[in-house]
This record gives structure tokens, C-alpha cells and sequence, in this order.
């Protein structure tokens, strides 16, 4: 395959791509298929001479998209979205081909200076102050490993790079037990360890009790231990709980230790001004996360990590031996010394795209009807025998379940082995709940109270 026949297959690909968003609503939005089936299918040795295009496109056709679950059906109310525009796969097309190495300024200018521009203009549409600048992260995961390693070094007065953690004092990082599993991971990854974890009591609304966090904070110094940083939640994943971060700000500030924020779900939401009180006093952290590749339409992956100051970070992360040294330009920026990976696709392209085809007008439009649509879907299923709301909506995420949890088991098995559409399951104070996330970009209000009839079915 040459670039004459690239040009012929990505129409093709075009084509099959435009059928097959056209045709989601037709299909199961879980796959049906069983562990193994499609490996089984596939020969277990590789080719030893070329094979023609055709075949493999049309094996592709074969074999994929009937195994795949379908993330961008207008129906998938699972976990959270990982929407994808078609503005923004247009621009994905165009860096894929492109194929560049964006680690530093010299090697992609205009990836480096069109990020800044994307956290700007994501800046202001957040209604963050000129306080924060940023960068950006294939997942919420690696940032909020950025902070933490940031908080090990920090508090480790940098030596922990150069000498290793062996010998050290016990650090101790503080989270709500509503935060994601990526703050656990993070931890591990930095080797502060999961026993220095500490999961800070919540008050009635499952948010982070700030008395709570400083009698934790106190009694870590009076043992010995070395606090090294808060990581708050604003729309965890489980039931979307939100910590107070104005009071746990305060309470970390009076410690001299680094705050991060996770908003990687909600923090898409705060384009629209009257959500941000969720996110009340957010001015006064040193760093947070969202995803635009959750609900603004721009594709996975996308991760945007703001930073009052960067040069912690950048300390903790940058490393400049002589090949990545970019002679005569002292002053550019080079996105690769903020963030894990030294390696750093062209993310920011889908950016401009998105926020350009969509505005924020278009987006905020988007995110108002799917947290209207939520609270009505709520209402439906409230109304239905036997069903429990169990956690009320927060934007557009809220829980039910039946009275027994084999029974709510049973439904959530039978909601998604029937395919119309796709719900998961957390745990909440030790009961099996069922979650419902509105968050597809093409859904419609008819999409959503899908919802509603496929459980009145399915519970009758």
C-alpha cells in the first residue's frame, strides 16, 4: 500500500464511517460477543507476504465492528461518554496524517503553540483566571500522576528524583473515598504506597469533610509523617459527589500543601456559567483536570491539566539531556518537560476544530439539554414500581436500583443483553446501584427517555 492508494482508501473509510454513525441507532450498544470469539478468528501466525488492501478492509468489516461496543451510540449511558464529533475526527484525520512527534517546540511548532492557545481559550471559557496556564494529557490518569509526583517531590524538598524514596520520610497524600481509582494509582506509581492514602471522611453529601481533613492533616504531623498534598473531586465518578474545595482549600493552604483538582467528567460542564458554583473556589488550587474527550465532543484522547504555576511540575517532570536541547530558542516551550511521556501526539488540533465547528455556545446547548434530559429521565423512572432512586442527579448523573440487589443484578444483566441501550454499576454505601450518565453527543431527548421505557419493559 503507497499514498496513491491512501488517497483511494480514506474516502472509502470516509464513506464506511459516515454509514456506520448513521446507522448506531440500529445496533446493540454492547457488544455481543464472547471472550476469545474474535481472536479465534483471526490466523495465529502473521503474514509473510503482502496482502491486498481489499481483503483486509473487507475482514475488517467482517470481524470488527459487530465486536465492538458502540461509545459514540446516541445510547450509551455507561460510565461516562467519550464523545467524538465529526469535527473532531476530521481533525484527528488530518494529524494522523500528519504523523508528527509533538515532544518538542522545534519538532511541531505549531502543535506547541496552538496547545497554549486551546488552554487559553479553554481557560476562559471555564471562566478560569489568567492565574492558570496548562497543558496537555492523553487521560485524566497521567495528570493527576503529574500532580502527585509533583507533591512527592515537593515535599521531599526535590531530593527524591536524585536520591530515591529509600530512607525518606512517610508521605501522606489526602482524597475523599468518592475519588476516582486513578488517585490510588497514582500513589502506587509515585511509591508513596497505598497504606499513605488516606481517604478523608465525607459529610451527608458524600463530599470531603474539611474538619475531617484537618484532624487527619494534624494527626499525620503529630506521628511523624510528612503531608505532601490534597486531591479533591468536583463530579466523582460513582455518583458524581463534589468536595467543598473553597473550605478544603483553606484548611490545605493553613498546611502549605499542594492542592489538585479531579473535574474530569464535570469540568466540562462549567463552560456553563450557572454550574460553576460547583467548583467554588477553584482559583485558589494549583492544579485541576478535565477531559474535553468526555463531553465536549472532542476526541479521546484529550485531557486538559491547568497549573497556577508550572515550574513545580516541571521540576518534578522535565529532564533536557543534549538531544532535546533546542539550540539558539531558550525561551520556547516544550510540552514533553510537563507531562509523563516524552513522546506527544498532535492533540490539540481536534481542539481548535471542535471548539470552532460547535462554539461554546453550541456545546453549552449540548451539555444544558443532557442534564434537562437526566432530570426527566429521573422523573420516569421514579415513577416506576419498585424502582428506587437511589442518588439524585447531579448534572446529568444519578443511580437506581431495585430493593434487592440480586434483582438490580438481574436488570442491569437483562438492560444490556437486550441492547436498546447501555448502563454500568457502581457501589454506593455498600449497596449494587445502577448508573445512568447522559452524556452522548448526537443523543436526543427521545434517546434519553429510551431509558425510562426499556426498564417499564423489562420490570414488568
Amino acid at each position: 500500500m503507497n499514498h496513491d492508494d491512501l488517497a483511494y482508501w480514506s474516502k472509502r473509510a470516509a464513506d464506511w464511517a459516515q454509514a456506520y454513525h448513521s446507522g448506531l441507532r440500529d445496533r446493540p450498544v454492547r457488544a455481543r460477543t464472547a471472550p476469545g470469539e474474535t481472536a479465534a478468528k483471526l490466523p495465529a501466525t502473521p503474514p509473510e507476504t503482502p496482502e491486498p488492501v481489499e481483503t483486509i478492509f473487507a475482514d475488517f468489516e467482517a470481524l470488527v465492528p459487530d465486536a465492538m461496543t458502540y461509545w459514540q451510540h446516541p445510547r450509551f449511558f455507561a460510565y461516562f461518554p467519550s464523545n467524538a464529533s465529526p469535527a473532531s475526527m476530521l481533525a484527528e484525520q488530518l494529524a494522523s496524517a500528519m504523523a508528527a512527534q509533538c515532544m518538542l517546540w522545534q519538532t511541531s511548532p505549531a502543535a506547541t503553540e496552538i496547545e497554549q492557545v486551546m488552554v487559553g481559550w479553554l481557560r476562559q471559557a471555564l471562566g478560569l483566571s489568567d492565574r492558570f496556564t496548562g497543558t496537555i494529557h492523553d487521560s485524566a490518569t497521567t495528570a493527576t500522576l503529574s500532580a502527585v509526583l509533583t507533591m512527592r517531590e515537593r515535599a521531599l524538598g526535590w531530593a527524591g528524583n536524585t536520591g530515591g524514596l529509600a530512607g525518606q520520610p512517610r508521605l501522606r497524600i489526602y482524597a475523599s473515598a468518592q475519588t476516582h481509582s486513578s488517585v490510588d494509582k497514582a500513589v502506587r506509581i509515585a511509591g508513596i504506597g497505598q497504606e499513605n492514602l488516606v481517604k478523608v471522611a465525607t459529610d451527608a453529601d458524600f463530599a470531603m469533610d474539611p474538619t475531617a481533613l484537618d484532624a487527619a492533616i494534624r494527626a499525620d504531623l503529630m506521628a511523624g509523617r510528612v503531608p505532601a498534598g490534597v486531591v479533591l473531586c468536583v463530579g466523582a465518578t460513582g455518583i458524581g459527589a463534589t468536595d467543598p474545595i473553597a473550605a478544603c482549600a483553606a484548611v490545605t493552604r493553613t498546611h502549605g500543601l499542594y492542592i489538585h483538582v479531579d473535574a474530569a467528567w464535570a469540568g466540562s460542564a462549567m463552560i456553563c456559567p450557572e454550574f460553576r458554583d460547583l467548583w467554588d473556589g477553584i482559583e485558589t488550587v494549583d492544579s485541576l483536570v478535565f477531559n474535553p474527550h468526555k463531553w465536549l465532543g472532542v476526541q479521546f484522547d484529550c485531557s486538559v491539566q491547568f497549573l497556577a504555576d508550572p515550574a513545580p511540575q516541571v521540576r518534578t517532570l522535565g529532564l533536557r539531556p543534549d538531544y532535546l536541547q533546542t539550540p539558539g530558542q531558550a525561551e520556547v516551550t516544550d510540552f514533553n518537560e510537563w507531562t509523563v511521556p516524552l513522546g506527544r501526539r498532535f492533540r490539540a488540533l481536534k481542539l481548535w476544530f471542535t471548539l470552532r465547528a460547535y462554539g461554546l455556545e453550541g456545546l453549552r446547548t449540548r451539555i444544558r439539554n443532557h442534564v434537562s434530559w437526566a432530570a426527566e429521565a429521573r422523573d420516569a423512572i421514579a415513577a416506576l414500581p419498585g424502582v428506587e432512586i437511589v442518588t439524585e442527579p447531579r448534572l446529568s448523573l444519578f443511580t437506581f436500583a431495585l430493593n434487592d440487589e440480586a434483582a438490580t443484578a438481574d436488570l442491569l444483566r437483562r438492560v444490556n443483553d437486550d441492547g436498546r441501550i447501555y448502563l454500568t454499576q457502581t457501589r454506593h454505601e455498600g449497596r449494587l446501584v445502577i448508573r445512568v450518565q447522559v452524556g452522548p453527543f448526537d443523543c436526543t431527548r427521545e434517546d434519553v427517555l429510551t431509558i425510562p421505557r426499556v426498564l417499564a419493559d423489562l420490570t414488568r
